[in-house]
This record gives C-alpha cells, structure tokens and sequence, in this order.
C-alpha cells in the first residue's frame, strides 16, 4: 500500500533560515552595548537584598544579646554560592566590623560585568546606610 502525497507543503529553507538568524545575531551586536549599564543594574539587586537581609538579621542578634556579631552562622546568615563555586550569586559576602554598637558588612562582586577591570563593592551597616563603594 503506497501513500501519495498530492499537495506540495510549503517551507523554508536552509539558506533562509540562515539569513534571518545571522540578522538576528548582528541586531543584538548593535543592541548589546547599549543594554550593560542595565544589565549591571540587575545583578547589584542581588547585593542590595542579601545586605538588606543581613542587616536584618544583625538587627535582630543585637536585640536579643545587646552586640552585632562578625560571625555569619550567629546571625543565621547563610552564603549564597557564587557562581566561582558553581552557585549562581554574583557577590560575595563579608562582615568588615562588628562590635557591641555598630557592624559593617560588605558584598563584593566575583566578576566584573562590564569588563573594565573594577569590581562593583556595596556596605551596609548597622543604620540600614546601603551605599556602593565602587561603581562598575
């Protein structure tokens, strides 16, 4: 028993298919650029929120024993990976200070995004004082 297809179907071929990715790709050539200052932007959100959480946390240490801790596993703190250690964090994380009236914590970047060789540095401490050291 023999099937015989009467309608021809219509499609692309090879060769086009190629030409609309190859525009595809020069496109975001041109665009890429342009979208880095954004795409920095996104990854400090993640120091922003793991500080805010410290800080958070640190707050919550100092009511309960009247002094801020160095140490992340007092204060419940747990380190992402970053992605040097096959996590997918951007930052990694510090206490710089911490005694019975005041803390530092720091979060400093493990790349550089935008390839200048300056690595982004965010601190908080313990006035909830959220500020970027180094811009990348």
């Amino acid at each position: 028993m023999k099937l015989k297809f009467s309608k021809k179907v219509d499609a692309y071929n090879l060769q086009e298919l190629l030409v609309v990715l190859v525009i595809i790709g020069i496109l975001i050539l041109i665009a890429l650029p342009s979208l880095m200052p954004q795409i920095s932007k996104a990854k400090s959100i993640e120091a922003k929120v793991q500080l805010n959480h410290l800080y958070g946390l640190q707050k919550s240490y100092f009511y309960l024993h009247s002094k801020y801790s160095n140490d992340f596993n007092e204060v419940d703190f747990i380190i992402p990976k970053n992605i040097n250690q096959g996590g997918t964090a951007y930052y990694s994380y510090e206490i710089i200070e911490a005694t019975n009236n005041s803390f530092k914590a720091r979060a400093i970047a493990v790349s550089d995004f935008d390839g200048d060789g300056v690595f982004n540095i965010w601190e908080v401490d313990q006035d909830k004082n959220l500020k970027e050291i180094v811009k990348d």
